[in-house]
């Protein structure tokens, strides 16, 4: 890179991207040339760009737009790290945090408590990082959440507004108790079009999740009058609703795809259900809710199904409370116990129901050899490290235990630490997946950037496309892999200037080696504020990430500490 001095020629460009293979993000064939910046947007595509402040050669590259990941969950991260890191190196430019009913506003001060807990529990986020990185210092107002972000983000924001916090703030304690009545209706619908005046890129809701009490969520409550009439608003807004369904059920899906295609119709309204899994042990469930959006599709409805591109895999650890633990209540209850002390005597005293609730899961359908397939991969002492990388099958035949016995003795020697994973749970047959992902008719999205970090890394979905489903597979090429996450997402969630290089557009811009690009290994991290790991994957390929024309990370110098180009994308 060269970065000559600025002189006074009008014409001088900011940046100058120059010799790449230019895939502009609208699926047609790529092209040689430069790409010529200036002010934060793109002035010129291909050809030789003029004299530039600073040059990239990317000669033997491809100069693609900035990926956008629409379901993320950075709401609390943003506020402790501008980067979202590692998105940022990943090559993603743009988010959309807020969904699944969640988001950081419009809440108020006596029900940050109550939100903090059902957010970190939902989204998996350590509560010491959550703690000590949200601080509310913008107060109540959706508005004023993102004025406090707007000065202090790397990358791109493109927020929804969650559907329970909306209830929350109108109803106060009586959003998990009762449907609202009409006047409470209208005040909500008042304040989703203040939300969305504000910036709000759409609404999330949640037909799933649970809080700490077992008790559905705020937006599980709502009669369909309730969300036919927010529906309303979202469509005089030309807004998104997105919605996470019942994805283990797909009849209970199809149901969910139906009911969004009437919302879509009634109102002209743009919908997403997230996410869509392909499960070797249901293989027509997949078919069944593409069948369904075809003919939602057929009807004039808008309903797009987002697909993740990644396998499924669930670590976990007695330490703190998983996914992987979610269906066994006797393992969730004790690892939900904070003292340490106490978490070891309630083992103790319910070894039996644990190892039996443990050794059941190779019992259930689709269950396999079930705790036999947990491989360990982090201990906590030395002499125990020999037991990284090898199975609780081959573990428990060593020690003449079942597996039950296995999981509980391994943790108790390491005081609850030990981490252990299930690799490859779904998702994982590659020439099927990359079928479903160009298809048409799919969004690719559900990353989940930013939650489950301790049971999974959300990095790297936008790498592992390219590498397994372009190189590998061959399912897409890939000028309509780069469109997947370029310029179809800003059509579908209607972010404006981006997914698309051409002049007047705003200049996020990633370059990337094709032969190269993917995620790397999933590795543990010490960066959030307070005790405790995260897993994350750092990227391979990714040559430099440009956010609204600022050079925000290389692979030479990594992140730029005073890059904050980033905006809320909506505004």
């Amino acid at each position: 890179m060269t970065r000559p001095d600025r002189h006074q020629e009008t014409n001088m460009l900011d940046l100058a991207i120059r010799n790449g293979m230019i895939v502009d993000g609208s699926g047609e064939p790529g092209r040689i040339g430069d790409v010529s910046i200036r002010d934060g947007r793109i002035v010129a595509v291909g050809g030789t760009a003029g004299d530039a402040v600073r040059t990239i050669d990317a000669g033997g590259k491809i100069v693609a737009p900035g990926f956008i990941d629409p379901h993320t969950h950075y709401d609390a991260q943003l506020c402790f790290d501008p980067f979202a890191f590692p998105a940022l190196e990943h090559g993603v430019t743009t988010v959309v945090p807020g969904n699944c009913s969640l988001s950081l506003a419009p809440l108020r001060a006596d029900q940050r408590d109550a939100f903090s807990s059902m957010f970190r529990l939902i989204e998996e986020m350590p509560e010491a990082a959550f703690d000590a990185g949200v601080d509310w210092r913008w107060g109540e107002g959706f508005g004023a959440w993102l004025d406090a972000l707007a000065g202090n983000i790397a990358l791109n924001v493109a927020p929804l507004v969650g559907h329970s916090v909306i209830r929350m703030f109108v109803m106060g304690a009586d959003a998990q108790q009762r449907a609202a009545t009409p006047g409470e209706v209208e005040a909500m619908c008042s304040m989703l079009a203040e939300c969305l005046d504000a910036g709000a890129i759409g609404m999330s809701t949640s037909f799933v999740d649970i809080d700490e009490s077992y008790r559905p969520v705020p937006s599980r409550w709502a009669a369909p009058e309730e969300l036919d009439a927010l529906a309303r608003v979202l469509g005089e807004h030309d807004a998104m609703l997105q919605i996470v369904h019942e994805f283990f059920d797909a009849d209970l899906t199809v149901a969910r795809v139906e009911q969004l295609a009437d919302l879509s119709i009634a109102h002209g309204l743009t919908t997403t259900l997230s996410p869509l899994f392909h499960s070797s042990a249901n293989h027509e469930a997949t078919t069944k809710v593409m069948a369904a959006v075809a003919a939602a599709r057929e009807r004039g409805a808008v309903v797009w199904p987002q697909v993740q591109t990644r396998p499924i895999d669930i670590s976990f650890t007695l330490d703190q409370r998983s996914l992987m633990l979610l269906t066994m209540p006797s393992w969730w209850r004790v690892a939900s116990i904070r003292d340490r002390a106490e978490k070891l005597v309630a083992v103790a005293e319910r070894r039996d129901e644990l190892v039996e609730e443990m050794n059941s899961l190779a019992r259930r359908p689709g269950g396999g050899t079930g705790a036999g397939a947990f491989v360990i991969r982090r201990t906590v002492h030395d002499r125990n490290a020999d037991l990284i990388g090898r199975t609780i099958e081959e573990i428990a035949a060593e020690r003449g235990c079942s597996h039950g016995d296995a999981v509980l003795d391994i943790a108790i020697d390491e005081d609850l630490g030990t981490w252990f994973i299930r690799e490859s749970i779904g998702h994982n047959d590659s020439p099927v997946v990359g079928e479903l992902l160009a298809d048409p008719l799919v969004h690719v999205g559900a990353s989940d950037g930013g939650a489950h970090v301790g049971s999974f890394s959300t990095f790297g979905d936008t790498g592992f496309l390219f590498s397994e489903f372009v190189r590998s597979t061959k399912s897409l090429s890939l000028e309509a892999a780069v469109k997947k996450i370029t310029l179809d997402p800003a059509t579908i969630w209607r972010i404006p200037d981006r997914g698309l290089l051409a002049p007047g557009m705003a200049a996020d811009v990633v370059v990337f080696d094709a032969d190269r690009i993917g995620r790397g290994p999933e590795v543990a991290s010490e960066d959030f504020p307070g005790d405790g790991i995260r897993w994350i994957r750092r990227q391979e390929g990714i040559d430099s990430v440009i956010v609204n024309g600022e050079v925000s990370w290389t692979c030479t110098d990594g992140y730029v500490a005073d890059a904050r180009a980033g905006v809320v994308a909506t505004r």
